[in-house]
């Protein structure tokens, strides 16, 4: 994401029964599995192929999701950071895969070596950290270059599977195509999330969008926006890694038009608004960036974004939070953020 558009788990108790339908496949030889998401090497998985231990580790976390995109060259950090580095954060997302293949953090990943890689996703595992790569951002114009969904779906799918991540996060930006309001925008981007859920199934696989904010906006996109995404393809979709920033100077920088009443200029884009119009409250997860210098406008502070956190929590709220980018987003910014609704 440059989310300008962007240049750019805690282990959680989950029962595996509730996903035998996805792991019967692979676990055929067992009638009965329950057992937590614990890590790749932990004693809950003694026993267990190396493929199923692979498919539980990846397994979907449920909600809150704690989310920072790293895109950013760290002279001396080549891939993601130590896990302790981002305590509190849940989930990691190296940007950018872009149709001609990987850039950046994304890139950075393939040049290790299998064991390190290996390495990585174990500390990750054992942190309760999921990663992931995020796909398009601000470089990528599919739908305007007419680019194929189905077949990059295909590419960037299988890439994930040969990477061993954790899942991979939509970040389309091709604003042209969806102010243009015919329609394609939405259409590939329903064409491309139904493909890559054939590569990437979902209970096995984690699947994101990162859309802006006003794209929620209804009766405000002649395609329907991202809500006829929603309703075409939602299911298919784990979450969503909002940009509530880069919309204007004073747009989702209070708690009041953060959460509850968005501008005239896009409306019923706040958070509860955003429910009200069909996306569930544990789906909306909001993006923020770490600092001034990380997007144009809507940075607030942590103290201010723990506060809004705290109070959407209150009302029944349990999504998230995503920071763009690492390092200026880290463990200490994360531990702030969450302090008054989920301390770490």
């Amino acid at each position: 994401m440059h989310r300008c558009g962007r240049s750019y788990l805690s282990a959680k108790f989950m029962m595996v029964a509730m996903r035998f339908a996805h792991l019967a496949a692979v676990l055929s030889t067992l009638c009965f599995l329950c057992v937590k998401s614990t890590p790749v090497n932990g004693t809950a998985f003694d026993g267990l192929s190396q493929q199923a231990r692979d498919i539980l580790a990846r397994a979907t976390p449920a909600a809150p999701h704690f989310v920072v995109y790293g895109d950013k060259f760290v002279s001396g950090s080549t891939g993601p950071p130590a896990a302790s580095s981002i305590k509190g954060f849940n989930v990691f997302i190296l940007s950018f895969l872009l149709i001609e293949g990987a850039w950046d953090k994304a890139f950075e990943w393939t040049s290790l070596t299998d064991a390190q890689r290996a390495t990585i996703k174990s500390e990750y595992a054992a942190a309760g950290i999921k990663l992931m790569v995020a796909a398009f951002g601000s470089t990528d114009v599919p739908t305007s270059t007419g680019a194929d969904p189905i077949a990059i779906a295909n590419t960037m799918g299988n890439w994930v599977k040969q990477y061993n991540l954790d899942g991979i996060d939509v970040d389309y930006e091709d604003f042209n195509a969806f102010d243009a309001g015919n329609g394609k925008a939405e259409a590939w981007l329903i064409s491309f999330t139904t493909q890559i859920r054939t590569i990437l199934p979902q209970g096995t696989y984690i699947l994101t969008h990162a859309p802006v904010a006003p794209w929620f906006s209804p009766n405000k996109w002649g395609g329907g926006g991202y809500l006829k995404v929603h309703q075409s393809v939602g299911n298919l979709i784990d979450w969503y890694n909002i940009q509530f920033y880069n919309q204007g100077a004073s747009e989702y920088t209070t708690c009041a038009n953060l959460l509850t009443t968005s501008s005239s200029t896009w409306p019923n884009s706040a958070v509860f608004q955003i429910a009200a119009s069909g996306v569930p409250l544990s789906k909306i997860v909001i993006g923020k960036p770490a600092t001034t210098g990380d997007a144009n406008n809507g940075f607030i502070s942590t103290s201010t974004l723990a506060s809004c956190l705290a109070t959407a929590k209150n009302q029944g709220w349990n999504g998230g939070a995503m920071a763009w980018q690492w390092p200026n987003a880290a463990a200490a910014w994360i531990q702030a953020v969450r302090a008054s609704s989920w301390p770490v």
